[in-house]
């Protein structure tokens, strides 16, 4: 056991998710970029065996590089393809789609969507920043970019769990989905708040993933799953990186805590356990909130079914009418 196993020990015990052998499935997971949660989730599951397709808004070659030298130091074959997606941007998830089924149409048996900001940690915004198309950014990546991608794959989705019993959704939420209300997804009010927002964005993509599996589930056994990653204290990744870029001192202060907060919290490849599990565990049920591979507490707004089928219309709605924009959906 190292020292830092030895000293977390009494705070907190990562759960595992058990091997499952995944040849001959096809795997996307999204946001990949090195030392996040899901660049540890695809190195896992092409060490299973999966082909595996990763995606991040740059420098996605180099990525998939280090991914097959790291597998084949370890003696496994790397099946891993990358493309560069980002779910800001329309035009780059209907390209991104329209690659994968031209080059890997034949099934794609797990989406994971990993992908996502969390910005302004600080609490420095007071007016929301906007993407080109006019939406608050944190919900245009996290949500309504999830939601396209997603809604883009369906067909596939389906023809695979028609085809082989078994495909799944499994969507990267947080626990701070419970600082938002459901009459805030379509009515965020006059002041802003960077993490309500973040939030809302999280809360969204819970009612989205319930409401996927209560669709598909049992017609075409497409089951949809909705977490939080790691454990109650956190994992360490690259992510809050960016949410410190308006606060450079607190950003440096940060790099050099980091071996001291590294100690306490998840590494990205404990933290991923969750999502794992949910992607491949033939005991993991479609549905439901997930923390620390096991069904969860998620906040009440989130068991809505009313919100959620209204959140699914209207987000059906901006879908059919890109690259025009919904003021029910436009959060800001």
């Amino acid at each position: 056991m190292t020292l830092r196993q030895l000293l977390r020990r009494p705070f907190m015990a990562t759960p595992y998710a058990e091997q499952v052998d995944l040849k001959g499935k096809n795997v996307v997971v999204t946001g990949a970029s090195e030392g996040s949660l899901g660049y540890a989730t695809a190195r896992t599951l092409a060490r299973w065996g999966a082909l595996v397709v990763v995606t991040s808004r740059r420098n996605t070659a180099a990525i998939v590089d280090t991914l097959q030298q790291e597998l084949q130091k370890q003696g496994d074959s790397a099946l891993i393809i990358g493309h560069e997606l980002d779910l800001c941007d329309a035009n780059s998830v209907n390209s991104f789609c329209q690659w994968y089924l031209q080059n890997h149409g034949e099934r794609l048996d797990i989406l994971v969507n990993n992908a996502g900001v969390h910005l302004d940690l600080m609490s420095k915004w007071e007016e929301p920043t906007l993407s080109e198309d006019g939406h608050e950014v944190q919900w245009r990546t996290n949500y309504l970019g999830t939601a396209h991608l997603t809604h883009k794959l369906l067909p596939l989705l389906q023809q695979t769990g028609d085809k082989f019993g078994d495909a799944r959704v499994v969507n990267v939420g947080s626990q701070i989905h419970s600082k938002a209300r459901n009459e805030a997804l379509f009515d965020p009010g006059t002041s802003y708040n960077s993490w309500k927002s973040y939030g809302m964005s999280k809360l969204a993509l819970i009612h989205f993933s319930h409401e996927l599996n209560r669709r598909f589930s049992e017609t075409h056994k497409l089951q949809s799953y909705c977490l939080h990653p790691g454990g109650t204290g956190g994992t360490y990744t690259a992510v809050a990186d960016k949410g410190f870029a308006n606060a450079p001192v607190i950003g440096f202060l940060r790099k050099l805590g980091a071996p001291l907060e590294r100690l306490f919290m998840s590494t990205p490849e404990e933290g991923a356990q969750t999502q794992l599990y949910c992607a491949t565990s033939p005991e993991a049920v479609g549905g439901y909130y997930y923390v620390n591979c096991a069904i969860g507490q998620a906040s009440e707004n989130s068991n809505d079914r009313a919100t959620a089928k209204r959140l699914w219309d209207s987000t059906q709605e901006w879908l059919n009418n890109l690259p025009a924009t919904p003021a029910t959906l436009k959060q800001v």
